[in-house]
């Protein structure tokens, strides 16, 4: 009888630890979180810190204010800027954040949250550069841009304002100003505040910014799948808050000064 007691006690145990350990899963599962899609080599928005290996930058550590702000884990997804749309649609992920502006053409395929950017474009040259001084003169000459952006798309529209002009299009903005760099293209259309920082620090005595910025109107949004009023309206809570809170103006500070 006794060890049957001791038989009993002990089955009783392992049935309490595992519907502890069962307890326990369940909360992870239930824990909140957003999986957040990003092409993190665009510096300052989105880049990996060598040191570290983390994912580093302004809109990494803006969507996770916005997170903490909510409550919500922040899990970054690195993934070409060509398939974050493709990714919201089929579910991969829950929003995207990577310097995306609000266009007419991406807000036929998904949602964007309120703007947390303002924006613009850039023409960038090698520093020896005499001939090319604004988006004017870039007809006829070799254009470098990154995929999907809308310096691509200003890159293509000079194209078809003259043919004789020839755009190359690469995977990340890295690669753009290589080639500038190389003599490969005659000059890189680009986002001012990624072309400024490129020129502070890799780019430095190599590349020079000239003309005017133009697509001035342009805003950077959160890009959320259409139709996702529940995720919509939890980052545009979190954003108006981290605003009013002033952790905005901290992260942007930190970035830009």
């Amino acid at each position: 009888m006794k060890k049957l007691g001791r038989l009993l006690l002990v089955a009783l145990l392992i049935t309490g630890l595992v519907a502890v350990a069962g307890c326990g899963d369940k909360q992870e599962s239930d824990q909140k979180k957003l999986v957040v899609g990003t092409e993190a080599t665009f510096p300052p928005f989105e880049t990996v810190d060598e040191k570290s290996g983390d994912y580093t930058g302004f809109d990494i550590d803006l969507i996770n204010a916005i997170g903490k702000e909510m409550g919500y884990e922040i899990e970054i997804m690195h993934m070409g800027f060509e398939a974050l749309i493709p990714a919201l649609k089929t579910d991969q992920v829950d929003c995207t954040i990577s310097a995306q502006s609000i266009t007419e053409k991406r807000l036929e395929s998904i949602d964007f949250t309120d703007s947390y950017f303002d924006a613009g474009l850039i023409v960038a040259v090698p520093e020896a550069n005499t001939d090319v001084t604004s988006y004017e003169d870039l007809g006829g000459k070799v254009l470098a841009a990154q995929i999907g952006t809308t310096g691509a798309s200003w890159a293509q529209e000079m194209k078809e304002k003259n043919p004789k002009t020839e755009v190359k299009i690469f995977d990340g903005i890295g690669e753009a100003f290589m080639e500038l760099e190389k003599g490969g293209a005659d000059a890189v259309i680009n986002d001012f505040a990624v072309t400024d920082y490129y020129i502070k620090t890799a780019g430095q005595g190599k590349v020079k910014m000239v003309g005017e910025m133009f697509s001035a109107d342009e805003q950077y949004g959160i890009g959320v799948k259409k139709g996702n009023t529940e995720v919509l309206e939890l980052l545009n809570e979190g954003l108006q808050k981290i605003k009013d809170n002033g952790k905005y103006d901290e992260v942007y500070q930190k970035w830009f000064g």
